[in-house]
């Protein structure tokens, strides 16, 4: 191995004796990475077997040596296709042996060399050659003392920028006059430039054209000098920079620790960054935490900014990134869980059991928002904590009634001073899984003003596609909804927005039959409302016909809260007696029940004694609160043909009226009633309970039968209850909400109701087997049906008052 040595810094090179004749044949020594120039003296190591017997030959016959530089420095015996065609003639200075066998020498440069012809390769190459002479043109002059001017300050401003040249150099480069010398040192002392420039430089004959290269050599190192030296300037900038603020920190916490709050907050800091990161968020938003925490870290603790951040990142480590329930799907388990916790409900149940047996087969799918909609105090909300406690999943309830701010559902954002999250992520803090049954209880209350829609807000929360990367805008980082089942309840659909509405599947839950409601009082309600108010099961017992009187006498609605209500109020009386001294357990019966609660608040009976007159007629109507029975009373007097309309009538209804009124007068002679009864009398239409807005077509066979009864003197039958819309042609078209309207009629105590025939469908549908039976329902296609049903037999003589109405004039 042929290397170059550490370089010696020495005095200017002597120059060699122009006397020394070379041979025509000599010694050739190939070099590896380095190039050795005339003039110049350069220390090498010889480690080949070949070299070293060329070293100890060339000391015993005079010293003199070719040195060529090889092609490939990996090549290990390399012939006269790997060296270079140029090299230098050299005279061997000073050897050194050293143990190993390898040799260290010092070589000056004497002449450039052209290799012609290797005429011996072992035991070490010998070769041909021909010393070569410079040129150089005197006519160039002027340019060439340019050049070595520019050469010579080029090169002092490398030597003073590059920290591998002694400053030395730029001493022995002013001494040197002669051009092509000085080109020659320059190039050996430029460690920097690569092994075939050298070369390059070593090749070029020509004195100026030489000169021109080694300055575009020294131009280009000074530009990367100059680059390197800024780039040192500014990291050196920036590690100043660093430690002046490690000091400035460490002295910072020498203050606190004085001071008595540096412990305290390197705990927090270090108590902060191991719940960060051993909760299990996202790498974006560890990333963004432990931003946080760093800037944290460098407040002081009294800082107004310091309270705001540590919160915030409280918020980000409580928050369930990572932690879920195990869910268990077991169908049968969830169906005698719905079953032991609501009586009917079976549409809804079925369609939860439809849901879970998909998920079952497929877990990652993304699930409906289901929305139970129907009246208060069905069980809406206690069914989806059902489903959570039959999914083994922890339960989250949300009320949006009333809400109004967009916030509240999207959080405020961190400037503003108390800020917090909103419901959504609040919600999830408390279950502390990411995977709740989350219910948002009234959607249909939401509100809107000056401060945001929260309608709008809930469109991304309950979008299976976008709520993956939901954005509070306190926490201000993306959280993944997806797993959360959704469940929204409401009373009635019209008042939430369409787009709202769209992202939910709609499970219509009707009231409960009065079977049901025994049911649930007997398996429910009693027994929890004992307890609630101290008594034992065998203090007090109430009886099924004591249920079912509170049922029909005390309660008019679809749930069962005000039945509840009334068994409360009964355990209250049972409790009073006790605690005065009353020791006998007691059993409610319905006496006891109309001693406890007073005089019922419904009859039966109130149906029929509101009919006893013409004009009046029993229409069925849907309710938030469930289905309810209208009241519609008809009446002529003398007038100018005109149709007036009372009870706070909405314009859908009272064009029913006047479609109602059309169709009698022009079936009126069928009927026996006058054709021009229209022309000189006014009819009043109205329908009690005026404080009560209404609307809607369904009460269009209901008016029509009125006008009938009245203008026929024909009652209308009180046992019978009626629906449906009517057309000028006498046609009665479907409604809807047919099973709230059925069992307001069965509430009410009416046997008999009037139908469309087109939802017969319906009927079977909503309506069980009990309820049919006990229900005589008639459907009907035209008016002429309705009337042939609910109107009575003609009276044979008309009472006084409606005599001396049909007297008057006018009236005939």
């Amino acid at each position: 191995m042929n290397d170059p040595v550490q370089p010696l810094e020495a005095d200017q090179p002597s120059p060699p004796d122009p006397n020394t004749i070379l041979p025509d044949e000599l010694p050739v020594l190939p070099l590896r990475d380095t190039v050795l120039f005339p003039n110049s003296f350069m220390p090498l190591a010889v480690a080949r077997e070949t070299s070293v017997r060329l070293i100890d030959e060339a000391i015993s016959s005079g010293s003199l040596i070719g040195v060529f530089t090889q092609r490939e420095a990996t090549v290990d015996e390399p012939g006269q296709a790997d060296l270079f065609p140029v090299g230098t003639a050299s005279q061997i200075h000073k050897m050194f042996k050293l143990p190993d066998g390898s040799i260290r020498l010092i070589v000056q440069g004497l002449a450039r060399l052209t290799l012609h012809e290797v005429v011996q390769s072992q035991p070490y190459l010998r070769a041909r050659v021909q010393a070569v002479s410079e040129t150089f043109d005197e006519h160039d002059s002027l340019e060439v003392d340019a050049l070595l001017r520019n050469i010579r300050t080029n090169f002092q401003q490398v030597v003073s920028l590059s920290p591998l040249l002694s400053d030395d150099l730029q001493t022995l480069a002013g001494n040197i006059s002669e051009p092509a010398r000085l080109t020659d040192f320059i190039a050996s002392s430029l460690s920097t430039i690569s092994t075939p420039v050298k070369q390059e430089v070593l090749e070029t004959l020509d004195v100026r054209a030489r000169m021109d290269s080694l300055n575009r050599i020294l131009i280009k190192e000074l530009e990367v000098l100059e680059l390197g030296s800024k780039i040192q300037s500014q990291v050196q900038s920036e590690v100043g920079r660093n430690q002046r603020e490690y000091f400035l920190r460490e002295q910072l916490k020498a203050i606190q620790k004085e001071l008595g709050e540096g412990d305290d907050q390197a705990r927090e800091i270090e108590d902060l960054q191991e719940r960060l990161q051993s909760c299990g968020m996202p790498e974006a938003v560890q990333k963004e935490a432990l931003r946080e925490l760093d800037r944290l870290s460098k407040m002081p603790v009294a800082a107004a900014e310091y309270t705001v951040s540590r919160t915030y990142l409280d918020w980000l480590v409580a928050l369930p990134w990572a932690a879920r329930t195990d869910e268990v799907v077991d169908l049968p388990r969830t169906k005698a869980v719905l079953d032991a916790d609501h009586s009917g409900l079976h549409k809804a149940k079925d369609r939860i059991l439809e849901y879970l047996a998909v998920r079952k087969l497929n877990p990652g799918i993304k699930g409906p928002i289901l929305c139970f909609a129907g009246p208060p105090g069905v069980g809406k909300t206690s069914l989806a904590r059902s489903i959570a406690t039959s999914l083994g999943r922890r339960f989250v309830r949300v009320s949006l009634g009333g809400m109004r701010d967009e916030a509240e559902i999207r959080g405020h954002r961190r400037t503003y001073i108390g800020a917090l999250p909103g419901q959504i992520i609040q919600g999830l803090r408390r279950a502390g899984a990411r995977n709740p049954v989350f219910i948002l209880d009234e959607i249909d209350k939401l509100g809107a003003d000056f401060r945001g829609d929260p309608a709008s807000a809930l469109l991304e929360v309950l979008d299976p596609e976008q709520n993956s990367t939901f954005r509070d805008h306190y926490l201000d980082v993306p959280f993944d909804l997806s797993e959360v089942l959704f469940v929204t309840t409401a009373n009635i659909l019209d008042t939430i927005p369409h787009a709202l509405r769209d992202r939910m599947e709609v499970l219509e839950i009707p009231g409960y039959t009065e079977e049901e409601k025994l049911a649930i009082a007997t398996e429910h309600l009693v027994e929890k409302q004992v307890r609630n108010h101290g008594l034992l099961p065998e203090q007090l017992t109430i009886t099924d016909d004591a249920l079912r009187m509170v049922i029909r006498g005390y309660t008019r609605e679809a749930g069962v809260r005000n039945l509840e209500r009334q068994i409360g109020a009964l355990c209250r009386k049972a409790a009073r007696r006790r605690a005065e001294g009353d020791e006998q357990s007691l059993e409610v019966t319905p006496v006891v029940v109309e001693a406890f609660l007073g005089a019922p608040l419904f009859h039966d009976e109130e149906t029929e004694q509101r009919t006893r007159e013409p004009g009046v007629a029993i229409g069925l109507a849907w309710t938030p609160a469930g289905g309810d029975v209208l009241f519609i009373e008809a009446s002529r007097m003398p007038g100018t043909g005109t149709l007036t309309l009372t009870g706070q009538l909405g314009e859908v209804m009272k064009e029913s009226a006047r479609a109602a009124l059309s169709w009698f007068r022009a079936h009126a002679a069928a009927y026996g009633a006058d054709p021009d009864f229209f022309r000189n009398a006014e009819v009043h239409l109205h329908v009690p309970s005026g404080a009560i807005p209404k609307d809607g077509p369904s009460a269009g066979v209901t008016i029509v039968t009125a006008l009938a009864s009245e203008l026929t003197r024909r009652p209308v039958r009180g046992d019978i209850a009626m629906t449906g819309e009517v057309t000028l042609s006498g046609r009665v078209l479907p409604v809807g909400g047919i099973k709230e309207k059925v069992l307001a009629a069965r509430r009410a105590g009416l046997k008999e109701v009037i139908l469309p025939r087109q939802n017969e469908k319906n009927v079977k549908e909503d309506l069980d087997d009990i309820l049919r039976k006990d229900m005589t329902i008639h459907f009907v296609q035209s008016v002429d049906e309705v009337l042939l049903l609910a109107l009575t037999p003609a009276p044979k003589a008309p009472s006084d008052r409606r005599s001396r109405a049909r007297a008057q004039p006018g009236l005939q």
